[in-house]
C-alpha cells in the first residue's frame, strides 16, 4: 500500500517546491511500526538522498533511538513536506496544506499506536492546533486512533545543548509509555485529551 501510494504522489507539483527539489522525500522504515516519527521538511542531505533524516540531526535521532532499544527498522520516519524548502526555510502554511493530507494518509495507512512529532510544525499539524513545542513536549495527547506524543526537534538540540537533556528524558519517557501497553489496549500512562 505505502509503496503504491508513493508511485502515485512522487512527482507531485503542487506547489513551489517540486521545481527546486532533487528528490521527493517519502518516508522509510517498517511499514507495519507501532510509532512513526514526525519531522518538519527534507534537509540538505535528505534532499540528495531521498530519505529522510539522514543528516546530523538523523544521526542524533539514531542515538536517541538506541538508547531506548529501537533502530530504523523498528520505526517509520516521514516529515510533514516531502521537499526541501529553499535554503532550509520554514515551511510556509501553503506548503504545509497541500502536503498535509500525505502523511496523512501514510498514517492511515501504517496505522501505528503512537506518533511522535519532532518540532513545532510536526506536533501543530497532527495535533492540529497552534501550539508551541516548549509547552507540550513530553506529553501525551489522545488523538482516537493513536496517541501523539511531541518532543524537540533533534536540530533544535544540536543548535542549543540544552535541549539534548530534555530529547533524552523524553525518548526514556516514550520507552516507558510503548512498554507499558500494546496495540489491543489502552494506553496506562495518563493521557492528555485536551491541551489548556
Amino acid at each position: 500500500m505505502l509503496e503504491e501510494f508513493y508511485n502515485q504522489i512522487k512527482d507531485c507539483n503542487k506547489c513551489s517546491l517540486g521545481k527546486t527539489r532533487t528528490n521527493f522525500v517519502f518516508g522509510t522504515g517498517n511499514k507495519n511500526a507501532d510509532i512513526v516519527f514526525v519531522g518538519e521538511a527534507p534537509g540538505f542531505y535528505e534532499d540528495r538522498q531521498g530519505i529522510p533524516f539522514v543528516g546530523s540531526a538523523g544521526k542524533l535521532l539514531d542515538k536517541l533511538l538506541n538508547l531506548i532499544g529501537l533502530n530504523r527498522d523498528d520505526i517509520y520516519i516521514a516529515n510533514v513536506l516531502k521537499c526541501r524548502p529553499p535554503q532550509n526555510r520554514d515551511p510556509n502554511s501553503d506548503e504545509i496544506e497541500l502536503c498535509k493530507p500525505y502523511l496523512l494518509k501514510q498514517i492511515e495507512i501504517i496505522k501505528p499506536r503512537a506518533i511522535c512529532t519532532l518540532g513545532n510544525f510536526a506536533t501543530r499539524v497532527i495535533l492540529e492546533k497552534n501550539v508551541n513545542i516548549s509547552r507540550v513536549r513530553g506529553q501525551c495527547f489522545n488523538m482516537d486512533k493513536y496517541f501523539v506524543f511531541p518532543i524537540y526537534h533533534p536540530a533544535a538540540a544540536l543548535h542549543q545543548s540544552t535541549n539534548l537533556s530534555a530529547l533524552k528524558e523524553d525518548f526514556l519517557k516514550l520507552k516507558d509509555i510503548l512498554d507499558s501497553s500494546s496495540k489491543e489496549e489502552e494506553i496506562e500512562e495518563p493521557v492528555q485529551t485536551a491541551l489548556f
